[in-house]
């Protein structure tokens, strides 16, 4: 029977096609016309294909931790894998007439969970849930190395760790445990904070103590210098009243000098003088009485010799009987002495 079909297929679709056993076409996305009764078509898809997993593995430590993450695979080798898995589709429902398609994810996530399990076994707890990166690396190089991937013709593309869990009693025990060891940190930040607080205060009461013993000295010095200058003023006065004292002194010393000289001199002069009294007194002594006193009279004016001749008449009262004075001669004394 001759049973024509016609069959298109995508650009990362690789197609074999079959006749009598042998390889009459393949090619990526080719389409072509074909006799269902006769021929064999097998398609291999060639698109990267990303498959989620999710592991429960025991660390070395007897710790389970459960891993989450996917992996992503592509057949670069069609013509190899088709010798190992069966990509043959039906004629009619262009559907995949075998489970081996649908089974080779799960080939490819049991070969990365052997390989993680070796490498999840020589890691404890801690070292497996802070180092993602590290298993990641490790896991990738095993995977490209992987004799049955290339036996397929399948490269892995990458791989890619979500998330690594410990189950519930080890989560509440790390939990616990960081919980403390946070509570623990925020205790000592609270310490370190007083204690950087009270760092602090001490150091501005050592500052407040230094400035008042800086302003105390300061004090202290101004009150020297004040004093200094003041003793230099009391100083400086003593030398002046010493000064004045000494240029006193030899005042006073030239001034006794002086009156001394002043009272030789005096007593010189009174010297002379009653030497010249004496002279003319002895003089006197040789000559009659009478003739002093006329000569005393000579040059008198007339009142004074009247005075004169009074005070005779009264030294020779008892003698006298009898004496008139006239008004007159009275009244011209008066007028006489008016005019002078």
């Amino acid at each position: 029977m001759f049973d024509p079909k016609f069959i298109k297929l995508e650009p990362n679709q690789y197609a074999l096609k079959y006749k009598k056993g042998l390889v009459d076409k393949e090619g990526y996305g080719i389409s072509f016309f074909y006799n269902a009764t006769t021929a064999s078509i097998a398609v291999i898809p060639t698109q990267s294909t990303n498959v989620p997993f999710v592991y429960t593995e025991t660390t070395s430590d007897f710790q389970q931790i459960n891993i989450q993450g996917d992996i992503t695979y592509q057949i670069v080798e069609p013509r190899r894998i088709i010798d190992f898995v069966n990509f043959t589709i039906d004629s009619f429902t262009k559907k995949y007439i075998s489970t081996d398609p649908a089974k080779l994810p799960d080939r490819i996530i049991n070969i990365t969970k052997v390989i993680l399990k070796k490498e999840i076994e020589n890691l404890n707890l801690k070292t497996s849930l802070k180092n993602t990166d590290l298993l990641v690396d490790a896991v990738m190089e095993r995977l490209e190395k992987n004799k049955e991937l290339k036996l397929l013709g399948i490269n892995i593309l990458g791989i890619s760790i979500i998330a690594i869990t410990p189950v519930q009693e080890t989560s509440r025990a790390l939990e616990a445990r960081t919980r403390e060891e946070i509570l623990k940190e925020a205790d000592n930040a609270l310490y370190d904070r007083r204690n950087s607080s009270v760092n602090q205060e001490r150091t501005i009461k050592e500052n407040e103590l230094n400035t008042d013993i800086a302003m105390e000295n300061k004090r202290k010095q101004v009150k020297e210098a004040e004093m200094n200058v003041e003793k230099l003023m009391q100083e400086r006065k003593h030398m002046l009243k010493d000064d004045e004292m000494t240029f006193n002194i030899k005042y006073e010393e030239r001034r006794k000098k002086l009156v001394n000289s002043f009272a030789e001199n005096e007593k010189v002069i009174s010297e002379s003088k009653a030497y010249a009294i004496a002279s003319v007194m002895k003089a006197f002594d040789q000559i009659d009485p009478r003739t002093i006193q006329a000569l005393a009279t000579v040059g008198m004016k007339p009142d004074q010799l009247i005075a004169l001749s009074f005070q005779e008449i009264g030294k020779n009262a008892a003698k006298i009987g009898q004496l008139n004075i006239t008004p007159d001669l009275l009244q011209d004394l008066i007028h006489n002495k008016n005019e002078r």
